[in-house]
């Protein structure tokens, strides 16, 4: 049997496994149970692990595994001293296995003119480890503009990205323009100069020495919020 607060969290993970494919962030889960603390909800989780009803894989970061459902989410609950034996696994239901890490969510970038050049994280969102490479590390960015919409980048939209400083022509990459700028747009390259091409023919194709234009990034993965 389960706690009141293991229940809502345990019903909590599994709705969002439903909706979205991504288990909820520690801060989300915080929010929806309504604790003051991270503590609370680490507490809550090792316990809906050592009654056999979440499972979290070794070395894969904010990956969790629903086991097994109670009959009733609606039934009774009542704290149990000691925890049941995890349940037979050849019998179990089916794993719905997500895998997701956490990025940092450095800001905005403009799909449009470029904005001032961005190095703050603003907050967290949870991405599918499926995105991500092996190699190199990933920041996140929250869109802000027009100018890529052919290419399916919509205002809002956060762009995930891997850091790198090199890139093909027609990679849709982070360009750091002049050390004081960052812009999201196809890059290309031509003799020794650089074009800043956009997904829209409403706005016009920047061209610039190639000293003046620094790639911080290759486009690998975007999260659409409807």
């Amino acid at each position: 049997m389960l706690t009141k607060k293991q229940l809502d969290l345990l019903d909590f993970i599994h709705t969002r496994l439903q909706k979205d494919g991504v288990p909820p962030s520690f801060d989300e889960m915080k929010v929806a149970l309504d604790l003051r603390s991270k503590s609370g909800i680490h507490r809550l989780i090792t316990a809906l692990e050592e009654r056999g009803f979440i499972r979290r894989p070794a070395h894969r970061a904010r990956a969790m595994e629903i086991i097994r459902l109670p009959d009733s989410l609606g039934g009774a609950f009542e704290d149990v001293a000691e925890p049941p034996p995890p349940p037979n696994r050849a019998t179990a239901p089916a794993a719905a296995t997500i895998a997701a890490m956490e990025l940092p969510v450095m800001g905005r970038i403009a799909a449009g003119v470029p904005i001032e050049a961005i190095n703050q994280i603003s907050h967290q969102v949870a991405v599918p480890a499926s995105m991500l490479s092996a190699q190199g590390q990933h920041f996140a960015l929250e869109v802000r503009g027009d100018s890529m919409i052919e290419a399916g980048i919509n205002d809002g939209d956060i762009v995930v990205i891997r850091e790198t400083s090199v890139a093909d022509d027609g990679d849709v990459v982070v360009a750091l323009v002049e050390g004081q700028e960052a812009t999201l747009k196809r890059i290309y390259r031509k003799g020794t100069s650089v074009a800043l091409e956009a997904a829209n023919p409403a706005y016009e194709t920047r061209r610039y020495r190639q000293d003046q234009v620094k790639v911080q990034g290759r486009l690998v993965g975007l999260i659409r919020t409807y």
